[in-house]
This record gives C-alpha cells, sequence and structure tokens, in this order.
C-alpha cells in the first residue's frame, strides 16, 4: 500500500486478507459417516455410548476392554500385534513386560465373550504376531 491512505482502505484490505485466508486454510466438508456402530456377527459396539451386546444381550466391559476390542473391531481382518494394542489404549511406551497386559485383558474379554481359544468366533490369536477379529 501506498502513503498517504486513508484507514477505510487499510481496514478494507485487512479484511479481505483475513477473508482469503480462512478460505485457503478451510478444510474440505468431509464425506459423514456413522463410524459410532461397529458390527461384526452377533456382537455390537456402539462407540458414542460405550455400550456393547453379543448376541442380543449387554456385554458388561471395562473401560480397557472397551478399547482393546473396538482396536481390534475397526481393523478387522488384519493383525494387531500387542505393541499397537498397548500404544493405543494406554498411549504409553511398550516393554516386553506389557505383553502379559494385553494376553490378560484378551483373556478376560474371551471369557466374558464365551470366547474359546482353540475354536475362537471372535478374538483369534495369532501366534508370536497378535490378535486378529476375522472378516
Amino acid at each position: 500500500m501506498t502513503k498517504p491512505f486513508r484507514p477505510l482502505e487499510l481496514v478494507a484490505r485487512v479484511k479481505a486478507q483475513l477473508r482469503r485466508y480462512k478460505r485457503y486454510n478451510q478444510s474440505p466438508v468431509p464425506e459423514v459417516q456413522d463410524h459410532s456402530l461397529l458390527v461384526h456377527g452377533g456382537l455390537v459396539m456402539n462407540v458414542k455410548t460405550h455400550e456393547c451386546q453379543l448376541d442380543e444381550k449387554p456385554l458388561v466391559l471395562t473401560p480397557t476392554e472397551f478399547s482393546i476390542l473396538k482396536i481390534l473391531c475397526e481393523r478387522k481382518g488384519e493383525v494387531v500385534s500387542s505393541e499397537e494394542l498397548f500404544h493405543g489404549v494406554w498411549k504409553d511406551e511398550y516393554y516386553n513386560k506389557s505383553n502379559n497386559t494385553i494376553t490378560v485383558h484378551i483373556r478376560h474379554l474371551r471369557e466374558k465373550m464365551k470366547d474359546s481359544v482353540e475354536h475362537p468366533k471372535y478374538i483369534k490369536t495369532i501366534w508370536g504376531v497378535g490378535y486378529k477379529i476375522e472378516n
């Protein structure tokens, strides 16, 4: 801007720059997808209300169990390592002894879901790699 200038012109130019800045930095409108329900067979998880049902019966889970099951359902068909589960739930550094923590929570989940280790219907162990929920 060259001098002399009018104060109203300065205000108009600043407003125009701010308008361009906002338009440039605005993210595109995302497609609306409802990820609040995760469904797998008879298992239904409502992420928004933190409720879970198994074969249309309420399944009472601790927040940690819910988080582990949510991660597995979100990555259905993929093998999720104990390290990924640990980091996803606790957002903390993974140590070799942390593997036992995940193992215990998976065992509790299986007990509550009446899922066997030998013939799993929901949570399958991939030995030496991690856990997965089949498609």
